[in-house]
């Protein structure tokens, strides 16, 4: 007996070393095809575009490298910045708009006495699940200066039509189609965020005397504010890479809607018609920078605010 003891304690050190070993690795295995799916199709076609973005086409001798010079000229490109200026112009407006609805939509849901609660939320989400290329089709034929029903609504009525694919309208009718397709994405969000607060706060208000709005204004908003800077940053990554509304839009205001309508617009452009796939690489290089740069600079800000008010 006692000359056996060492050997069954090598044994059970053994094996609490295989369950050991089993439960570091077991994490990695089951993460693996995440990690591999993320090199194949993430990290292997960043790789080739920032290749692509150190050459350059000539018509004689077919690529050659040229370092940072796509970069270089970026920073002085007229057709990136418009494209550039516009986003900011359809940013200023589109995500206040959008996001100020989703929010007192959400709050109605939530403290109105609103008749189908469900009905209305699905009613809200429903355009979200309508995709983008057929949203830009369906309000393209609303706006038709020729055929859409606003236009033969408004001349019916004997009024002037409406011209929501001229110049000074165009960014406006954009930002009406993205508003309609996530209004009620963000609505959802901020709905499930309320529902998450504590019911015990809206009792303590309701005893305090406290009405619907002020425990909105007071209690329910501040709490929100993490979940408003999420959807703030997602809105702007997304508007810093609209491309689907304008290219559609395009086909029925051409004149109005061109090819550098938007930096994906134009990289899109470059690679296709212009056969500049090494600027074009670096133009979304430049955009993605900007992207990046952006959120965390929203973030920093953000959290600076709220340390502040803490």
């Amino acid at each position: 007996m006692t000359l056996s003891a060492p050997s069954t304690r090598k044994g059970v050190s053994s094996k609490h070393r295989k369950r050991s070993l089993a439960r570091r690795v077991a994490p990695y295995l089951f993460l693996s095809p995440f990690f591999a799916l993320f090199a194949v199709f993430i990290v292997a076609p960043l790789g080739y575009a920032l290749q692509l973005s150190l050459f350059r086409e000539t018509l004689v001798g077919g690529t050659r490298f040229v370092g940072a010079d796509n970069y270089v000229r970026t920073f002085s490109d007229p057709k990136l910045w418009e494209g550039v200026r516009n986003l900011a112009m359809f940013g200023a407006f589109q995500i206040p708009l959008m996001l100020g609805l989703a929010l007192t939509f959400a709050i109605v849901l939530d403290r109105g006495r609103v008749p189908q609660k469900n009905l209305f939320r699905i009613g809200f989400f429903l355009p979200y699940a309508v995709p983008s290329v057929i949203a830009a089709v369906v309000w393209g034929y609303l706006y038709g200066p020729v055929f859409g029903p606003f236009t033969q609504g408004a001349e019916a009525m004997g009024l002037p039509a409406p011209d929501f694919l001229a110049p000074g309208m165009m960014l406006f009718s954009i930002a009406n189609i993205v508003t309609w397709e996530f209004v009620g994405y963000n609505m959802v969000i901020y709905y499930a965020a309320l529902k998450a607060i504590s019911g015990d706060l809206d009792e303590a208000a309701k005893i305090d005397g406290a009405t619907s709005w002020q425990f909105a204004r007071t209690i329910q908003l501040p709490l929100l504010w993490p979940t408003i800077l999420i959807t703030i940053l997602f809105s702007i990554n997304g508007t810093l890479q609209l491309f689907n509304e304008p290219v559609l839009m395009r086909a029925l205001a051409s004149n109005t809607i061109s090819s550098s309508y938007t930096p994906n617009m134009y990289a899109f452009s470059l690679a296709t018609s212009g056969q500049q796939t090494g600027y074009a690489a670096a133009v979304s290089f430049v955009l993605g920078s900007v992207i990046a740069g952006i959120s965390v600079l929203f973030i920093w800000v953000a959290s600076r605010h709220q340390k502040v008010q803490l």
